[in-house]
């Protein structure tokens, strides 16, 4: 197999495998947020459901964020 074809294949399962990545991350802490705003379970183990929240969804950012530099800097331009 031609190099370049090794390297175009091994550089689209890498950003595949990323993009899928950051989208169970974000999919975990949504489900996470709907679980504390619908349900009272687990809240018993977080007396500061705000600041749980709040950080399920910084982590669901931070992956939202990489998964849009991933989107402008290695897909949108090649």
């Amino acid at each position: 197999m031609d190099t370049r074809v090794d390297e175009n294949l091994s550089k689209h399962l890498l950003i595949e495998g990323l993009i899928q990545y950051y989208k169970g991350i974000i999919a975990k802490h949504k489900a996470n947020i709907s679980i504390y705003m619908t349900k009272s379970i687990g809240i018993g183990e977080h007396s500061d459901i705000i600041e749980t929240v709040d950080k399920e969804l910084d982590s669901m950012a931070t992956a939202q964020d990489k998964l849009d530099v991933l989107q402008k800097q290695f897909i949108d331009n090649g």
